[in-house]
């Protein structure tokens, strides 16, 4: 084997993205709250940038002075660049001292807000395990049994069910204290007791059957159809249960009904409450006098940004110590490229919503069946900017609009061709499904095959599998499970 070196040359390209660029594409992506989170957090750590609505005003001789340095090539000065100022003069000391974007008093008074905004904050909502542990202190029982039922609760998954996995002898050996399986089964019991009714259950059946009480109506029927003939339930095999059973068809669907007020989930109410989530539009989109649509963002509450005049004099300053010259200037150049990302996020958002509104306007005007197919190129073609623009613009991006409120997504779709030649979007297909089911004969529903010609017949040509899928996704049962006798 022989070892030598040698000398070649070789092309390649390779791309790389300056750090204004990728701030600039981080900036753009993110969505309104996020954005003044990014903001507030600039704020705090560059000392030259100031909100305009907060700032105090400005001396006589700080605002004659107008003009802008020019900015550096250098990267943007890590937090702890004040250490590097040990060695200048007191004069200098006072100058960082001094804070010129805020007051001590309004930093303070601030302080004061934000400890008042603390103190009335709500506190962290009762969970669904908590509140059936809080029920524990009703039950006069034994405490190591009380303190068993609340590790049954522990283990309960999220809809209140013991999880298949879990089984009493688990809970027994892992309690921690030696404790026997009919202490575990008591402990249960004790917590299928607890509200809502059907907590604890270990599948469907027991959660339903823990539901019934004396006043239920159709007490017996219900009981013979929760224990025996939930699969028929499932697959609405109706004669099934009558032949099985000898009730009636009547006597079954009023029972059914009582079933259907029944909770299959006892726990969903509670994490729906927990998982709540609240929207903030980024965009608001109105009518106008003209009958078309304007489009504004919603940054009302967003800080309005600008360099420190006060920083701008000490970098012209001839007699600025260096190393607090390099330090401004760092920082200056670091505000100068926050504020540039922003207003270019506002440009770039403000065109490609206003296009997108622009062709997505019958949906605005005569609703959701009305939506246009819209590829995200067409709307990058026709802003004049690269489709990955576009994504990181509509991404987590919500608009206000007279239909409602809407992810800019929502409005991005393909479609197919109808037998007239026009194009159609995948929605309109579900809307006209939906419109089709609702308005079969219920006693003898459609199967997919026959909502595939009966769409066929309104010039929507689509395949069957594509009309099983949307069915699915729309949670439209089977033609099985749609049928009423």
């Amino acid at each position: 084997m022989r070892l030598d070196t040698s000398q070649q040359m070789r092309t390649e390209m390779r791309l790389r993205m300056a750090p204004r660029m990728i701030q600039s594409m981080e900036i753009l992506q993110l969505p309104i709250m996020a954005l003044q989170e990014r903001i507030e957090q600039e704020l705090s750590e560059n000392p030259v940038l100031v909100d305009l609505r907060e700032s105090t005003p400005t001396t006589t001789e700080d605002s004659d002075d107008t003009s802008t340095p020019a900015p550096a090539e250098a990267e943007t000065a890590e937090s702890n660049e004040f250490d590097s100022l040990g060695g200048l003069d007191e004069n200098w000391s006072e100058l960082y001292d001094e804070g010129p974007r805020r007051s001590r008093a309004s930093l303070s008074e601030e302080g004061d807000r934000k400890q008042d905004a603390m103190q009335n904050m709500a506190s962290r909502p009762r969970s669904f395990h908590d509140g059936l542990a809080e029920q524990l202190g009703f039950f006069d029982c034994d405490p190591i049994l009380r303190d068993l039922a609340e590790y049954i609760i522990h283990s309960l998954d999220d809809n209140g069910y013991l999880p298949k996995n879990v089984t009493l002898h688990d809970i027994a050996r892992d309690f921690g204290h030696d404790v026997t399986i009919e202490q575990a089964e008591d402990a249960l019991r004790m917590v299928q007791r607890l509200d809502p009714p059907g907590v604890g259950a270990r599948d469907l059946r027991e959660c339903l059957l823990l539901q019934l009480t004396p006043e239920t109506p159709c007490l017996d029927i219900l009981r013979t159809l929760i224990t025996h003939h939930l699969d028929d339930l499932q697959h609405n095999r109706l004669p099934t249960i009558e032949k099985k059973t000898g009730l009636s068809i009547e006597g079954i669907k009023a029972a059914i009904e009582h079933l259907r007020r029944l909770n299959p989930r006892p726990g969903s109410s509670y994490n729906l409450q927990e998982n709540t989530h609240y929207v903030v539009p980024d965009l608001v989109v109105e009518p106008n006098e003209l009958g078309t649509y304007d489009v504004r963002l919603v940054d009302e509450h967003t800080p309005n940004l600008s360099i420190s005049r006060y920083y701008q004099k000490q970098l012209r300053n001839k007699a600025t110590d260096p190393a607090a010259r390099e330090f401004i200037q760092k920082r200056i150049q670091s505000a100068r490229w926050l504020i540039e990302s922003i207003e270019q996020r506002r440009n770039t958002l403000l065109k490609v919503a206003r296009a997108i509104i622009e062709h997505q306007r019958p949906f605005l005007d005569k609703g959701p069946e009305f939506i246009e197919p819209l590829k995200m190129q067409q709307i990058a073609d026709r802003v004049g900017v690269h489709v990955t623009t576009v994504s990181r613009a509509v991404d987590d991006k919500w608009v206000q609009s007279p239909r409602g409120i809407f992810p800019l997504k929502r409005f991005f779709g393909g479609g197919t061709t109808t037998a007239d030649g026009d194009e159609i979007a995948w929605d309109t297909i579900k809307q006209k499904l939906l419109e089709v089911v609702a308005k079969e004969d219920k006693q003898n529903p459609m199967s997919d095959e026959e909502i595939v010609d009966e769409m066929g017949r309104h010039g929507l040509k689509v395949a069957r599998r594509t009309v099983t899928k949307y069915r699915q996704a729309l949670s439209i049962p089977s033609s099985r499970q749609r049928k009423q006798f």
